[in-house]
C-alpha cells in the first residue's frame, strides 16, 4: 500500500510519463509517484508505430525529436540494443504539384540542420527493392532517422526510474483525483498518493482527467490503426521506413523479419474506453490494395495482426506541455497528435528541467514556450482533427 506525501505525482505510465519520471529522478527532484490503471506502455505507447524522424514542421519539433533519438540510442546501447535502430526515412509522391513542396521541405529542413536530401528513383529502388516506383515524380530522404520499439523504450525509462527510487502505483482503477488543500491527491484501489505538484501525462485520458478537476484543455482523442505483416521475402534486412504520401501508407521494419504498416487514422473524436481495438476490414483492404500497387514484393505478406489505438489531437497540431492555466501545481504533457514517441524523450527532459529549475525557470520556460497550454484561452470548443506527416511549414515557434 502506498500512502505518502510526494513532491510530484505523474498520472500516466506511457513513454512520456515514464520519461518524465526518469528525468526528474536523475535531477534528484525529490519523491516521485507514477500512477497508471494498467502497466507501463499499455496504452497508446504499446500501439505506436515507433518511427522517429526529423522530417517535421518547425525547429522546436526537430530539436525535440533529435534529443529523443539521442536519448533512445543511449538507453538502447546500455540496456537493450534491439530497441533502437537507425534505418533512414524516405517519402515520395506521384503528384506533380507536391514535388516543389517536397523540394521546399528539404531546403527548410536543411536550414534546421536536418540531414535531408532529394532522392532519385534509382537510389530509392536500391534502398527498398520491394517497391514499384513507376510514376513517382519526387522523393526525399533523411538517413539519420530511426525506429524504436515504443513499449520496450517505455519499460526502459520505467526500470531506470525505479532504480532511482520512483514509486509506481499500477493496475488499480482511479477512484479520486483532485486538489485537497495545498496538494493534489489521488486514490486508486487501496493506494493514496499526495503531492504538491501533479502532471497529467495520460494520453487519450488526459482530456477527461483535466476536465474532471475543472481545468479542461482543447484535446480530442482519435482512433488510428496499424498492422504487422510477415512477408515471404527471404532474409529481409533492416530497410528504411517509407511513406507513400499519395496512398497515405507508411511501412517500417519490425523484428523477426516482419513489417509494420499504417496509416489507418480516423478523423473523428472517440471515447478512449469505448472504441474498436481491432483493425477493421476497410483498413486491412486498403493496406492490401496499396501493397499490390506500390509494394508488389510484399503483396503476399501474411497478416499477423491488425489493431487500433487512440492518439490525442490539439487544434494546432502541437502538444500541450507545461503549467495548466489557473491550476496551482498542475501540469500537462499530452496532445502529441500521433507523434508522442518521436517527441517523448526530449519533451519530458525539457519539462523536467522546467519543474526542477527553481530560480532559472524563466530560462527553461523558453524551451517549452511554443507548446505551453496557456496559448489556448476560454472554454475548449470542437476543432478539426488534422494529424499526420505534414509537409507544411508550421508557425514560428517563438510566438
Amino acid at each position: 500500500m502506498v500512502d505518502e506525501r510526494a513532491d510530484v505525482l505523474i498520472l500516466g505510465a506511457g513513454i512520456a510519463g515514464c520519461a518524465l519520471a526518469f528525468h526528474l529522478a536523475r535531477r534528484s527532484f525529490g519523491s516521485i509517484v507514477v500512477y497508471d490503471p494498467q502497466t507501463p506502455g499499455a496504452g497508446a505507447t504499446g500501439r505506436a508505430a515507433g518511427i522517429v524522424t526529423e522530417q517535421l514542421w518547425d525547429p522546436w519539433d526537430v530539436e525535440v525529436a533529435r534529443e529523443s533519438k539521442e536519448e533512445y540510442a543511449e538507453l538502447a546501447l546500455h540496456y537493450d540494443p534491439t530497441a533502437y535502430s537507425v534505418n533512414g526515412f524516405a517519402r515520395w509522391t506521384k503528384n506533380r504539384e507536391a514535388v516543389p513542396i517536397l523540394e521546399a521541405t528539404v531546403e527548410r529542413l536543411r536550414k534546421w540542420s536536418v540531414n535531408a536530401s532529394v532522392l532519385d528513383l534509382t537510389s530509392l529502388a536500391e534502398k527498398v527493392p520491394w517497391g514499384r516506383y513507376d510514376g513517382v515524380l519526387g522523393a526525399i530522404w533523411s538517413p539519420d532517422d530511426s525506429v524504436v520499439t515504443p513499449s520496450r523504450m517505455g519499460e526502459l525509462y520505467a526500470e531506470r526510474a525505479r532504480e532511482m527510487g520512483v514509486d509506481f502505483v499500477l493496475g488499480a482503477p482511479l477512484s479520486k483525483f483532485g486538489r485537497v488543500g495545498d496538494h493534489w491527491e489521488l486514490t486508486a484501489g487501496v493506494d493514496t498518493a499526495r503531492a504538491r505538484q501533479a502532471v497529467v501525462a495520460a494520453g487519450a485520458w488526459s482530456k477527461r482527467l483535466l476536465a474532471s478537476v475543472g481545468h479542461p484543455l482543447p484535446l480530442a482523442p482519435y482512433r488510428t490503426q496499424a498492422a504487422v505483416l510477415r512477408p515471404s521475402t527471404p532474409d529481409l534486412r533492416l530497410f528504411p521506413s517509407v511513406h507513400d504520401i499519395d496512398l497515405d501508407v507508411y511501412v517500417r521494419p519490425e523484428e523477426n523479419g516482419r513489417i509494420l504498416a499504417g496509416d489507418g487514422t480516423e478523423l473523428a473524436e472517440v471515447d478512449p474506453d469505448r472504441f474498436p481495438t481491432a483493425g477493421d476490414e476497410r483498413f486491412v483492404t486498403h493496406l492490401a490494395e496499396s501493397f499490390g500497387s506500390r509494394f508488389p514484393g510484399w503483396a503476399d505478406a501474411e497478416l499477423v495482426r491488425a489493431w487500433a489505438g487512440v492518439c490525442v489531437a490539439t487544434p494546432d497540431r502541437r502538444p500541450l506541455i507545461g503549467p495548466v492555466p489557473g491550476a496551482d501545481g498542475l501540469f500537462a504533457i499530452t496532445g502529441f497528435n500521433g507523434f508522442g514517441v518521436m517527441r517523448a524523450g526530449g519533451a519530458a527532459a525539457r519539462l523536467a528541467r522546467f519543474l526542477s529549475s527553481g530560480d532559472s525557470s524563466a530560462h527553461e520556460l523558453e524551451k517549452i514556450r511554443s507548446v505551453l497550454p496557456e496559448r489556448f484561452t476560454g472554454p475548449p470548443t470542437p476543432f478539426p482533427i488534422r494529424p499526420g506527416f505534414t509537409l507544411e511549414a508550421g508557425p514560428d515557434p517563438r510566438f
